[in-house]
């Protein structure tokens, strides 16, 4: 075979697998919406979720936006009003409604939307086979596959509002494994290579690859559990100040917060509230749910600390994140095929929750942001807030990578958020 057939044949390739892909990822976020009713739909419980209505139709104005209104010759907007509507917080793309209305969009229904999708997948097939469209095509999937996480997310909130406790899913939850003494991975320190090496697709905030210099330390080699914490909250770890960080602390005192969200006690016993609804609180499971403010006070109080952003990563890369849990089913669309999110427990740092660092979401050296709207993607986030590692049971399978940096303020907990001590040696 010649050169230039080998070429071309690699290229045919790459549009069929790209094509494939974002096929998968739009019927996913559609099967997640087939649990719901339009109402469940349409809820917005607070500021920081959105309804799952917003984020298929968020995820549709993303692809018209970006690729169909600038590269598909003679594209109209399906409907004028509605980039107003589902524009989240591009400024250059112009005004937008208030975040915390989105929940009071009634209209359009749950089935407009998913026909603004339909039309939306249709005038894609033209631009799939571009090879120039292929980055901003790639954002656009893994973008997608981020709401997709924040759906599921977002409508546990909003069923947790629900004196009854509704289920999203029927599925039972499997009871983990009792959890292993804990241990660590151990690293002695020095130059460590950080940052998207360049292989496969990476947001613009994980690289450039630069080096950081780590002293010797340790990471635990599982997370910590329902029941490790429950012994944090019967010594009275959230009644005493001398673990707590200043604003940790106002934080705990203003709120009322006195465990993890999601949890109970009843006459039923201890309990947390999931997508499959109200269930026994498993005390070997990974404990989640938290915020930075308790992942930090619950470390020192157990005499270690929150790892480096870096050194989770110096410890990551000899893990396969291919491999981890995900909401996701492995070779296939059909959701059914997958358990509900939800943390098992295990000695692989990807998968289960998010673990936080005490890293500050600060830009690479040499970082620059991409030019156009597409550029306020990650970069003007980067202030007062904390970066997360490790993927967890809601996140698509593809973005658990070492390099992945996910980002909240301290006191957000609602995201499926764990702890992984560190230590120094």
């Amino acid at each position: 075979m010649s050169e230039a057939r080998q070429r071309a044949t690699a290229i045919a390739a790459t549009e069929r697998a790209l094509a494939a892909e974002f096929a998968a990822t739009r019927d996913l976020s559609e099967g997640l919406a087939a649990h719901l009713s339009d109402a469940d739909a349409t809820m917005q419980s607070m500021e920081d979720a959105s309804p799952a209505k917003w984020h298929l139709a968020h995820t549709t104005w993303f692809w018209e936006t970006f690729l169909l209104r600038d590269h598909a010759l003679g594209y109209e907007l399906y409907d004028a009003d509605w980039p107003f509507l589902f524009n989240s917080y591009y400024e250059a793309e112009g005004a937008r409604i208030d975040r915390f209305s989105r929940g009071l969009l009634s209209r359009p229904t749950l089935d407009q939307i998913l026909a603004w999708r339909a039309h939306v997948n249709a005038a894609m097939d033209a631009l799939i086979d571009v090879s120039e469209h292929e980055p901003l095509i790639r954002l656009g999937i893994a973008h997608e596959q981020q709401h997709q996480e924040l759906l599921l997310t977002d409508i546990k909130h909003a069923l947790f509002q629900n004196p009854a406790g509704p289920a999203m899913f029927e599925n039972a939850q499997r009871p983990s494994a009792e959890a292993a003494q804990l241990g660590w991975h151990t690293h002695p320190g020095g130059i460590a290579s950080i940052g998207h090496n360049g292989t496969g697709f990476a947001f613009d905030c994980e690289g450039p690859n630069h080096r950081a210099l780590l002293e010797p330390f340790a990471l635990a080699d599982r997370l910590v559990t329902n029941g490790e914490w429950q012994e944090f909250i019967d010594d009275g770890g959230y009644a005493d100040a001398a673990h707590w960080l200043a604003d940790g602390w106002a934080w705990v005192q203003a709120e009322g917060i006195a465990a993890p969200l999601y949890w109970r006690d009843s006459d039923a016993g201890a309990q947390h509230f999931t997508h499959t609804g109200w269930q026994s609180r498993d005390p070997h499971a990974p404990v989640t749910h938290i915020s930075y403010f308790e992942a930090d006070a619950y470390a020192a109080w157990a005499g270690y600390r929150l790892p480096t952003e870096f050194e989770w990563e110096a410890i990551a890369w000899g893990q396969r994140g291919g491999d981890a849990p995900a909401h996701d089913p492995d070779g296939g669309n059909q959701l059914d095929a997958a358990a509900p999110p939800m943390p098992r427990g295990g000695t692989d740092l990807f998968g289960d929750c998010w673990t936080f660092t005490r890293s500050a979401y600060l830009p690479y050296p040499r970082f620059q942001p991409a030019e156009g709207a597409v550029g306020e993607y990650n970069g003007k986030f980067m202030s007062g807030q904390f970066v997360l590692k490790g993927a967890s049971c809601a996140t698509v399978r593809g973005h658990s990578r070492p390099s992945y940096r996910n980002f909240f303020y301290p006191h957000q907990r609602w995201q499926f958020t764990g702890l992984r001590l560190a230590k120094d040696i």
